[in-house]
């Protein structure tokens, strides 16, 4: 009872709470008849904005407190989507009217408006289920009957007809649809009610000491839309930026380091083009045995926590976290940093459990580990010369996700080439019981390769990857050569010019990107992605 009351309580503290924020965003819309210059105007809306973020909030906690106190079915017919209130209904009729069957509530847009709304297609798997019962029926009857066993009256639902082989055709009401609207109009789009989750979405990842080109821009619009998306649906994400931070080229680059600025330790040094700086040491590597000798026992001494080679190493990694934060800046990306060098000594913890497990096979040196059904490739946890891989430091990560981060859903966002590593990974993962799918969902979201206008993958003439910061670049001057056609120039301040030029480039390029179907490979032209409509 001292729970009922302590819920109640605190709903009525935050229904107190709503009404206070829903008076003050009433009073912010005053604001939308101050002149257009009025500096108090964008303060204005930028607390409108915050209001709402809040309001939301709120509603989602009283929500939470409504389900303690058996509100459950009441919040979720309220802010479910019409699809999911339907199945609930139909899943119901199904029960009511044909008692021991299991048969899914199967809804579906209607194909045309002469058939409703939606249809519910579930008569033809009843009339299967009955004739293993031996009892004969038709579709029709069947529809008939789960019509005859609906609530007597929907409010969203204006009328209910079968039609042909026993499809149920639902016709919407127009006076909720335009309630809804006006809802929608007057309060923004609501989140659909659903319990929320842990997640973590891996996306973006470039590596150390190399620019990001085309090939980082699906995986980090694509993830940062899955991001926005899981919380506004009131998700609790953390957005993962998996660099590649560690491994044998950093040997090269130190000892590079070391021989251009040997008082590096003392005096930061001017590597603006780390870029550059990465194919003088990689030609150097190739080239000089002596070289290569000594870029080698500079990775050993980094991996052993010598303090000089990771002052060196953390100098080279600062230049490039520099660089990806203008890009991500730009896109207004927000990501947390967990690069391989983070997985480091996680890496040793999980070879110790898997060994002791009896997962892993020694195979011309390696110790492997085959996936549930041992088909495929298996994984290479260890080389042959005792070294750790990208296998090794994805196995760590996703028991270090789970189990540390207690994720309760992981997404990997990456092109589709990397698939069938993911899904060895999800298999090796419960195999060893580290993947529970029971408490745990974890998914691959793949994307097709940009192609340039030739069909290829997008390169600069020269045959060089197209690095992202020019493609920004170009897209900007294109904004701004349409904007000062339309003489747009001529009514904005220097400021909104700005703002406009970059909101008309990045939008158009997120939106080219994410219009096309994510499976497959689409052609980047800059005349096709809306820049001289826009």
């Amino acid at each position: 009872m001292a729970d009922f009351d302590n819920a109640t309580k605190s709903i009525s503290n935050i229904e107190k709470e709503i009404l206070q924020l829903k008076s003050e965003i009433s009073d912010t819309r005053q604001g939308i008849g101050l002149e257009v210059n009025h500096p108090e105007l964008k303060q204005l809306m930028e607390e409108n904005t915050r209001l709402r973020h809040r309001l939301r909030i709120l509603q989602t906690a009283m929500e939470k407190e409504t389900r303690l106190n058996g509100g459950e079915d009441n919040a979720v017919a309220a802010m479910n989507s019409i699809i999911g209130q339907l199945q609930e209904i139909f899943t119901k009729a199904i029960t009511k009217a044909y008692p021991g069957l299991t048969v899914p509530a199967v809804i579906t847009i209607s194909s045309a408006s002469k058939f409703g709304d939606y249809q519910c297609n579930s008569a033809m798997q009843i009339v299967q289920q009955l004739k293993q019962h031996s009892v004969k029926s038709s579709p029709r009857d069947v529809a008939l009957n789960l019509i005859a066993a609906l609530p007597g009256t929907i409010d969203f639902i204006d009328k209910i007809e079968v039609a042909g082989a026993g499809y149920v055709n639902v016709f919407l009401s127009k006076a909720y649809g335009e309630k809804r609207i006006m809802d929608i109009l007057k309060e923004g789009v609501a989140a659909p009610c659903q319990k929320s989750r842990r997640v973590i979405v891996d996306f973006s990842s470039p590596n150390v000491a190399k620019e990001m080109h085309v090939g980082h821009l699906r995986s980090t619009i694509i993830g940062d839309s899955i991001c926005r998306f899981l919380e506004f649906m009131g998700h609790d994400v953390l957005r993962i930026n998996h660099i590649g931070d560690w491994g044998t080229q950093f040997g090269m680059l130190i000892a590079h380091l070391q021989d251009r600025f040997p008082d590096f330790q003392s005096v930061s040094p001017p590597i603006s083009d780390l870029q550059g700086f990465y194919k003088e040491s990689k030609v150097r590597f190739d080239s000089d045995e002596a070289f290569k000798k000594r870029a080698y026992e500079c990775v050993v001494k980094l991996q052993s926590g010598e303090s000089n080679y990771l002052k060196a190493w953390n100098l080279i990694c600062d230049v490039s976290r520099k660089e990806f934060q203008i890009i991500y800046n730009r896109l207004d990306v927000k990501l947390i940093e967990r690069g391989e060098s983070f997985y480091q000594s996680r890496m040793e913890q999980i070879v110790i459990e898997l060994k002791k497990g009896g997962y892993l096979e020694e195979d011309d040196g390696r110790l492997i580990m085959w996936g549930e059904d041992r088909k495929g490739i298996p994984l290479t946890i260890v080389k042959s010369d005792g070294g750790f891989t990208y296998d090794t430091s994805d196995m760590a990560a996703i028991k270090q996700r789970l189990h540390e981060e207690n994720a309760e859903w992981l997404i990997y966002v990456t092109d589709a080439g990397q698939a069938t590593h993911f899904q060895t990974i999800f298999s090796c993962a419960r195999r060893s019981n580290i993947l529970d799918h029971s408490k745990h969902r974890v998914d691959h979201v793949g994307f097709g390769v940009v192609l340039g206008e030739d069909g290829k993958k997008f390169k600069t003439r020269s045959g060089d990857t197209v690095k992202l910061a020019k493609l920004l670049d170009e897209g900007l001057k294109r904004s701004m050569d349409k904007l000062i056609e339309k003489e747009r120039n001529l009514v904005l301040t220097p400021e909104e010019l700005q703002a406009a030029q970059e909101s008309v480039a990045y939008g158009c390029i997120k939106y080219a990107d994410l219009s096309h179907n994510r499976n497959n490979e689409y052609v980047f032209s800059f005349d096709k992605v809306g820049i001289l409509e826009a």
